[in-house]
């Protein structure tokens, strides 16, 4: 009886649990990679990345090309077209350069952010209230 239990458990928790991708310090890869899971780049990648996860560039990470992914922080540097689903963080050390897509953005203080950026579902209807007050519309 408990042992059926566990069993289930044990198979939701595989589930949620992505797969971590690590570039490390003083690695280059050129190339292009698709996945599920997160990656981190302390490294230098050169090429094209595409996952569902979180793309974490660290202080001394560099990615030179195309990232599509649904959140991402950034410490080191991009240089090329950034395509963000949810959130792109770009912390206090980042320098970002190129294209950005994004559904929400935000720089801390420091960040260097060299980029034309484009955010997309985040324009919200105008002319519903102003100064708090509701605008009254004439039926013609």
């Amino acid at each position: 009886m408990f042992s059926s239990k566990n069993k289930k458990e044990t198979s939701v928790e595989k589930k949620s649990t992505s797969s971590r991708n690590l570039i490390a310090k003083e690695t280059k890869i050129v190339g292009d990679f698709i996945s599920e899971g997160d990656f981190r780049i302390d490294g230098v990648l050169e090429g094209t990345l595409k996952t569902n996860g979180r793309v974490i560039i660290g202080k001394n990470g560099f990615i030179k090309g195309t990232v599509e992914c649904r959140n991402a922080d950034v410490e080191g540097k991009f240089s090329g077209e950034f395509n963000v689903i949810d959130t792109l963080t770009a912390k206090s050390t980042a320098n970002i350069t190129g294209n950005v897509n994004v559904g929400q953005i935000s720089t801390e203080p420091g960040a260097a952010f060299n980029a034309t950026c484009n955010m997309k579902g985040a324009v919200k209807e105008l002319g519903k209230e102003t100064n708090g007050q509701k605008d009254k519309q004439k039926s013609a």
